[in-house]
């Protein structure tokens, strides 16, 4: 649902709803039986959350989560970008498009964008870093930080 500026407004959420996204959360794969189970509400009820959590926009996807080490990407960067003036919605599609590029968020402060790179090795993120990021049109600098350890919290 959007409000008048387009903005998305949040959906309304009590506690059982919570409850429901935060196992789905823990495990997206988790049967609605085995949700209703946990949050101690019926099958039924625990179906029609989801749905309306699904169709509010609030559950997105169900997605997996992977160890990037195990999966072959051994190497992973943090990297700043700052964007000439309204390049952003040009450059976010490009962005998108790079698999390499495993989550974009437009901030403020000192720089306009930071991306979660991962790749299978140091020369691998270089590329990615100098010849992807570094030429296209509208980024004016970019500043990497390396990942040494990752650990999700979710």
């Amino acid at each position: 649902m959007a409000s008048k500026d387009g903005q998305a407004e949040p959906a309304e959420l009590d506690e059982i709803d919570r409850r429901i996204i935060a196992e789905l959360t823990r495990d997206g794969r988790m049967s609605v039986t085995q949700v209703a189970e946990n949050v101690h509400i019926s099958r039924a009820h625990a179906y029609s959350r989801i749905a309306r959590l699904t169709g509010d926009g609030v559950l997105t996807r169900f997605t997996a989560l992977v160890d990037p080490i195990k999966a072959g990407l051994k190497s992973s960067a943090y990297v700043t970008l700052k964007l000439k003036q309204d390049s952003w919605r040009e450059l976010r599609d490009q962005l998108g498009a790079i698999p390499e590029v495993h989550h974009i968020a437009l901030v403020g402060g000192d720089f306009d964008v930071i991306l979660l790179v991962r790749a299978v090795d140091n020369i691998d993120l270089r590329r990615v870093i100098f010849d992807q990021l570094q030429s296209m049109p509208g980024v004016l600098d970019t500043q990497t930080f390396l990942v040494f350890e990752d650990v999700d919290t979710r």
